[in-house]
């Protein structure tokens, strides 16, 4: 809070809230989406489209279902022990994300974090343990709140565990 009693808006609340937006979740699925994960790599983790990351990111890479080339995405996630979580919400979209559909046809993937990659086996949750770790994911990235309440889909949450 400052002097005043309110509270201090800060770099992240604004990039987070503006994320939430119907503009801002557009700029970030057509085009931090596709500039991020070069901007993330080169830079170690240490810096996105947006300047400092607000929130703890990963690149996650996946074997596209139809391809078979390696496709990579920059998510949001939460450090549960040594796993990652993290949540197919597709800024609130009616449609899974690709990503998600890759995880289900093939488990086995990498997450570069840090500066460093790591070989990961994916699970999805099932409602329950989605539903008990949902408000330590919002704690984390609060857009997640914002983005169930825009569809009516089963947003799918997966486990990402270190090999």
């Amino acid at each position: 809070m400052d002097g005043d009693g309110r509270h201090a808006v800060t770099y992240s609340d604004l990039v987070n809230r503006f994320s939430t937006t119907r503009v801002g979740s557009w700029i970030a699925r057509t085009v931090a989406a596709r500039i991020d994960p070069y901007i993330y790599r080169w830079s170690k983790g240490r810096f996105t489209s947006t300047g400092l990351p607000t929130i703890p990111q990963l690149v996650l890479t996946a074997v596209g279902r139809n391809s078979g080339q390696p496709r990579s995405v920059q998510l949001g996630y939460l450090a549960d022990g040594d796993d990652f979580v993290v949540v197919a919400s597709n800024f609130g979209q009616p449609n899974h994300p690709a990503w998600s559909y890759n995880l289900v046809a093939e488990p086995c993937a990498t997450v570069e974090v840090d500066g460093r990659t790591v070989a990961v086996v994916t699970e999805r949750l099932g409602d329950d343990e989605k539903d008990a770790l949902w408000p330590r994911l919002v704690g984390v990235i609060p857009q997640f709140d914002v983005y169930v309440a825009r569809t009516d889909r089963n947003i799918r949450v997966f486990r990402l565990r270190p090999q």
